[in-house]
């Protein structure tokens, strides 16, 4: 991998991530977080430049669709679980 792709994709990783992070609902939030990294470390010895542009681009449209998803999920309230304890948030 080149050293610019690299970066791109760890660039890519974090946003993921913080995005995931503001999901209001304890177990999206938790889904979400699950599903990144369990697809970047599934896919972690990608070399191959075609393949690598593909799943940057479909990993910067899973980060649109998170960013649209927060937004809806903050503008209603739920339920906080036993899990999240009430302390958080």
């Amino acid at each position: 991998m080149a050293s610019s792709s690299r970066t791109q994709v760890i660039a890519l990783y974090r946003m993921l991530i913080k995005e995931s992070s503001k999901f209001p609902s304890y177990n999206f939030r938790n889904y979400a977080l699950r599903r990144i990294k369990d697809g970047f470390r599934e896919n972690k010895h990608v070399d191959n430049p075609k393949s690598m542009d593909q799943l940057l681009t479909r990993a910067r449209e899973s980060l649109a669709l998170i960013k649209r998803q927060v937004s809806v999920g903050q503008m209603y309230s739920s339920q906080r679980t036993i899990v999240e304890g009430l302390g958080a948030r």
